[in-house]
């Protein structure tokens, strides 16, 4: 028989009590902010943090019940209940379901289902999250996942696990594709990542036992390729060049532009010697280094400040190098250290941690010479960080050895990465979307360096292993830019095929390349089922040659014999040079499943 009670715990006592005795127990009376009297009993823990503190003690609000469940269990619940005869209908129902379970009527997956069902789905989302962190899922990806948890059942109206149900989902889904006056359609890629973030999260409640199955599994997906918002596009080589010319030099650039004077429309109503009444020029490519040696000579008193922005304008381009080079995302890049750079090897590496890549698996990603020798120089560089630290890599540079702490991070990469590319693609004079509506942002490094692997004649499968994908369709169809390969070259290497009205000349060409041609045996294998080996042999097909006339091939092998035909079964009057006459036995092979030995066709 179980039981239900309210739950006792220890607090400190408030300011201001007074204390009283009565039957040898000491009690504590204070008032409240709202002016009510409380009295409370006043003991001293004999255990815990707080032993040896008189403390008061409290009852919780509501009441808990213990009961034992279809397995025999004892267990301890929150009723919820602030009344008694509440709480024990509560607890009628617990039992209910207990007996029902030994019975064999429930299940215990059943029953575990229904202690779910008055839980929120805001506790339900922070136990899914707390599962997600438990398996090392990224910061990123739970943050976007509850967020979209949130969102949909905010606008869908669920609050409870029994509310999800597929029509609404639905419902929002469509309303979310339908653009309206003062809104734009939500993408298709965006309402699949809602839908899939919802779906996910069932998932996870069936397998703990919160959910009996996934109502919303077969809500279908948006055709992400009949709605695209954003497409990328590869950078050509000139492209590339000019944006690594452009973030080398631009951090220092911006301080040589020069000033040019606004409108007269914009400066009528402004005093004339207003800083309103000029701004500074625009950066173009073709003044970028004029406007370089402007900034040397405005800072040459400051040599700290210069010494910075060429820094970091060396350190840009290596970071678009770097991405373009070796296809790694922008999280992957900002994650690298020194200690993951292996450069003294025959082949320079660098070494990615599991838990900072995208597929948590971990891989050695080559590096081209000429880049491992600039992030040399560059590591060079950063030998003044953390000198002496225990944890030290050691590396030579200039015949001179170079030690850093390991854990120093190799380039700083900013999560504004996105909008610094869009000022150096300005200036570079690279538009940043193309005339099909495709755009050039930090991803697209890794779709120049896909594109750059198949422009290079590399190998599928050894593209895919370098972008460490898991298909080959993603490499090939996604991330290579087909208007960057030579498709026109691969077209013209074909050979030349031509047929004149002339009948002669074409005869010629048949008869120059008959000469031509050189003969060359060919082993045709055939295999043959057991009860047809009697009429049917394996042998070579021996090809001497053919004749302009194809009416006159002669099938002969080089000793003039006919050897596709066993000796018993020749025709008397087949000579060599002979034509040979062959039954007709169509184009199908016998095979042992035909009921005759004899092609119908």
């Amino acid at each position: 028989m179980g039981t239900v009670f309210k739950r006792t715990s220890t607090k400190p006592i408030p300011a201001g009590a007074a204390f009283f005795s009565r039957k040898a127990q000491r009690f504590a009376r204070w008032t409240t902010p709202k002016g009510k009297t409380r009295t409370a009993a006043v003991v001293v823990p004999a255990d815990g943090k707080f032993v040896g503190q008189e403390r008061i003690v409290v009852k919780t609000p509501t009441y808990y019940a213990d009961y034992r469940d279809g397995s025999g269990l004892l267990r301890r619940v929150a009723t919820g209940c602030r009344d008694e005869d509440a709480a024990r209908a509560v607890l009628a129902d617990l039992e209910r379901r207990a007996e029902l379970v030994k019975a064999g009527v429930l299940t215990s997956t059943e029953d575990a289902i229904a202690d779910h069902q008055a839980m929120t789905l805001a506790e339900h989302f922070d136990a899914y999250d707390a599962s997600l962190r438990a398996n090392g899922v990224g910061g990123t990806y739970r943050d976007n996942t509850l967020r979209y948890l949130r969102r949909l059942a905010d606008e869908c109206g669920f609050t409870k696990l029994a509310d999800l149900q597929r029509e609404a989902l639905e419902r929002w889904l469509t309303r979310q594709a339908t653009a309206l006056p003062d809104k734009p359609s939500m993408s298709a890629r965006s309402r699949n990542a809602h839908r899939d973030a919802l779906v996910t999260f069932c998932n996870w409640s069936v397998e703990n036992r919160r959910l009996a199955v996934n109502p919303l599994q077969r809500v279908p997906k948006a055709n992400e390729k009949a709605d695209p918002r954003r497409q990328r596009r590869a950078l050509t080589e000139a492209e590339l060049s000019r944006l690594l010319i452009v973030a080398r030099l631009r951090p220092l650039a911006e301080f040589g532009r020069q000033t040019v004077k606004t409108s007269d429309k914009d400066t009528a109503t402004r005093q004339k010697r207003s800083r309103a009444t000029w701004k500074l020029k625009s950066l173009k490519f073709d003044e970028l280094f004029s406007a370089v040696e402007r900034a040397r000579e405005r800072l040459k008193d400051n040599p700290t400040f210069l010494a910075r922005q060429e820094r970091l304008g060396i350190e840009r381009a290596l970071a678009y190098k770097v991405a373009v080079t070796t296809g790694l995302r922008r999280g992957e890049l900002a994650s690298l250290t020194v200690g993951q750079l292996n450069l003294d090897s025959n082949f320079p590496h660098v070494t990615l941690n599991a838990a900072d890549e995208k597929n948590r698996q971990g891989n050695s990603i080559p590096l081209r010479r000429d880049v491992a020798d600039e992030l040399r120089e560059w590591v060079a560089s950063l030998s003044g960080c953390g000198a002496g630290s225990a944890d030290v890599l050691a590396l030579r540079h200039n015949a001179v050895a170079v030690e850093l702490p390991a854990s120093t991070r190799l380039l700083k990469i900013p999560k504004a990465l996105c909008k610094i590319l869009d000022r150096d693609l300005k200036v570079a004079g690279i538009a940043k979307r193309d005339d099909r509506g495709r755009t050039i942002d930090v991803h697209a490094l890794r779709h120049t360096f896909g594109t750059m692997l198949s422009k290079a004649g590399v190998a599928p499968r050894v593209a895919q292993a370098a972008m460490r994908h898991s298909s080959l369709d993603l490499t090939m169809n996604v991330y290579t830019d087909p208007r960057l390969l030579d498709v026109q070259g691969a077209v013209e290497s074909l050979p030349e095929f031509s047929v004149t009205n002339d009948p002669a000349e074409n005869r010629q060409r048949i008869a120059a390349g008959a000469e031509n041609f050189q003969p060359s045996m060919v082993a045709v294998p055939v295999a043959v089922p057991p009860d047809f080996s009697r009429d049917l042999l394996s042998s070579p097909v021996t090809l001497t040659g053919f004749s302009a006339d194809m009416s006159n091939t002669s099938l002969i092998d080089a000793a003039g014999s006919n050897s596709l035909i066993p000796n018993e079964k020749r025709s008397p009057s087949a000579s060599n040079g002979e034509r040979l006459q062959m039954e007709d036995r169509g184009l199908e092979p016998l095979t042992s499943c035909m009921p005759c030995k004899r092609s119908p066709n």
